[in-house]
């Protein structure tokens, strides 16, 4: 049933895209109609013209060939759309490629009404409340997604520039702590006044 209602759903959505928003996308089902009738290599070069013609390129993939396909090309990835649970999945093994979930930051945007909450990805952490020593990146970085949100671009910047050259410096919290040679162990709040002052 699962399959058969989520291949129901992928067909619907392609067919709305090709349908709607023709001028603007390329379907991986246009991709495999051109492989079908002209051969492969024409169908990867209809794709790639269409990707330089600034087309939007909208795959599907089963999550668990998308968790290896975004560690091994995440430059293929702009946008992915997918359920709750898989994308906990995924965006904790992405956000691992840079660190872990300390870092990564997130946002919930209404783009019809405008309004927006910004957050933490990792959540409220409680049985870490009051140590002292997790990573305030993420709180941080999305302070930053909601300035540029706003339009304060300015301020965005310096705050990404102070918390790159903080970790570039190995002043960092025990989670970049244990994978890096030569850090400096900090606590939170003195990450945090690293940070105030490479601004």
């Amino acid at each position: 049933i699962m399959k058969f209602t989520e291949g129901a759903f992928k067909n619907w959505g392609y067919e709305l895209a090709e349908r709607e928003f023709a001028g603007d996308v390329y379907t991986w089902q246009q991709w495999e109609r051109t492989k079908k009738e002209s051969g492969e290599a024409v169908a990867n070069e209809e794709m790639k013209i269409s990707a330089i013609g600034g087309k939007v390129i909208i795959k599907d993939a089963i999550a668990d060939n998308f968790l290896q396909q975004a560690m091994l090309a995440p430059q293929d990835y702009s946008v992915i759309a997918t359920l709750n649970l898989n994308g906990d999945y995924i965006s904790d093994a992405l956000a691992a490629q840079v660190g872990g979930i300390g870092i990564a930051p997130g946002a919930n945007i209404n783009y019809l009404t405008g309004h927006a909450v910004f957050e933490a990805t990792h959540g409220t952490a409680p049985r870490f409340a009051n140590t002292n020593t997790m990573n305030p990146s993420s709180v941080i970085l999305s302070g930053v997604m909601m300035m540029e949100y706003m339009g304060w671009r300015d301020a965005a910047e310096l705050i990404t520039h102070a918390v790159g050259k903080t970790i570039r410096n190995k002043t960092v919290t025990i989670d970049f702590y244990n994978l890096m040679k030569d850090a400096t162990l900090l606590k939170t709040s003195e990450f945090a006044d690293e940070v105030i002052r490479n601004l």
